[in-house]
């Protein structure tokens, strides 16, 4: 117990106080995200937050865990880490093309597969599946990985949101290998919560920098071994009946699971790859209703403390009526965020020097008062 607060204090600390540097060094050299169609900040704001987060992690599992009594896989854990964080933060300098961040992950995959033993063995009941053959677990288990590691990534599309999804999933997963003396997990997740603590303190809205590439693909993998470690629980916990762990996972995890799900598949649905960007993501759909993105984030991160709860309470009931619930309650949301939150009509304050004349044949500006920070400007679309 004594490691596990000591972790997370450390990733807090760590994280928070290499923030300022971070943000210094990025303004020094001018390493900003661009604004663009789809992207709403109007102003340079670094996406180097995932520097910080992964050395708040790493110090702190380094300093805390005892390398003797962990698990042998632990260092596939920590390799698989530095390679992601790597890949990532080259892109959020540089900007990689796509082929070259999937095979980085790739060999995420296949390592803590093939090497690391991060699989699952039994789909608990799931469409009348138990035990999955070898060659079946790799292939789930990968593909789970990858899911993961991508839909982290996809959603971090709003200040705080990537982040505080992160945060809960981490806290609730590490939370309940902390109740069965699985400390080995249990500091791996709690790290991993003060790292992200110290993380948001810096990226809720509105945000003085973002985590990147390099932060949300190590959210998506760490969530991705805790939930696969979770769901090949059985033996071990205590709290929770034994075919519930997988549907429970996906409970944990459901927002940004179900969001890269839907997305990718109207896309393909239109003929379109799947990798192409576009505004189709909830957080797009709530910011399109005029919601600002504290009230996008809060409304989520309340959604999957939500669909968390239920899943717990309906734990004993089939694995396949509880999927088809979860399935049921995220469709829903996207249906009453579609069809029944009004749009607001939001007029925003601009900074002095913009006049409706330098934007003549574009857009109207109305000028209300100088504006005492940087914010929008125009309707969010």
């Amino acid at each position: 117990m004594v490691q596990v607060i000591t972790g997370t204090l450390i990733g807090y600390v760590l994280t928070f106080f290499l923030l300022p540097l971070v943000i210094k060094f990025a303004s020094d050299n001018n390493l900003y995200d661009v604004p663009d169609e789809r992207k709403r900040h109007n102003h340079g704001v670094s996406s180097l937050g995932g520097v910080a987060i992964f050395s708040g992690l790493i110090m702190s599992l380094l300093l805390v865990s005892d390398f003797n009594k962990m698990h042998l896989d632990f260092q596939y854990f920590i390799a698989a880490f530095f390679i992601i964080f790597s890949v990532g933060v080259v892109d959020d300098i540089f900007v990689l093309k796509a082929w070259k961040k999937f095979l980085g992950q790739f060999l995420v995959a296949a390592m803590l597969t093939l090497k690391a033993g991060v699989l699952i063995t039994s789909l608990h009941g799931f469409l009348g599946i138990y035990e999955l053959s070898f060659g079946a677990s790799v292939s789930i288990s990968f593909f789970t990985i990858l899911l993961l590691i991508n839909s982290f990534n996809l959603i971090d599309g709003v200040d705080g949101l990537a982040g505080s999804l992160g945060f809960i999933s981490c806290l609730l997963l590490g939370v309940f290998f902390l109740m069965n003396n699985v400390f080995t997990y249990a500091i791996l997740a709690f790290s991993m919560c003060g790292a992200l603590l110290g993380f948001l303190m810096y990226n809720f809205p509105p945000a003085k920098i973002f985590m990147g590439d390099s932060g949300s693909t190590l959210i998506g993998l760490i969530t991705a071994i805790l939930a696969i470690k979770f769901v090949e629980s059985g033996p071990i916990q205590s709290s929770l009946a034994n075919q519930s762990t997988p549907v429970i996972a996906f409970g944990i995890l459901l927002i940004p699971l179900m969001d890269v799900l839907r997305v990718f598949a109207l896309r393909i649905y239109k003929k379109q790859s799947p990798l192409i960007p576009d505004r189709n993501h909830l957080h797009h759909l709530l910011q399109n209703k005029g919601l600002s993105h504290a009230e996008v984030t809060i409304t989520l991160l309340l959604s999957q403390f939500l669909f968390a709860g239920i899943t717990f309470i309906l734990q004993d009931i089939n694995i396949n009526i509880i999927l088809g619930i979860q399935f049921v309650g995220y469709f829903t949301l996207v249906y009453v965020v579609n069809k029944y939150i009004p749009v607001r009509k939001k007029m925003h304050i601009v900074p002095a020097e913009i006049t409706s004349t330098s934007l003549q044949g574009t857009t109207k500006v109305y000028q209300i008062y100088p504006a005492a920070e940087k914010v929008s400007v125009g309707e969010d679309s």
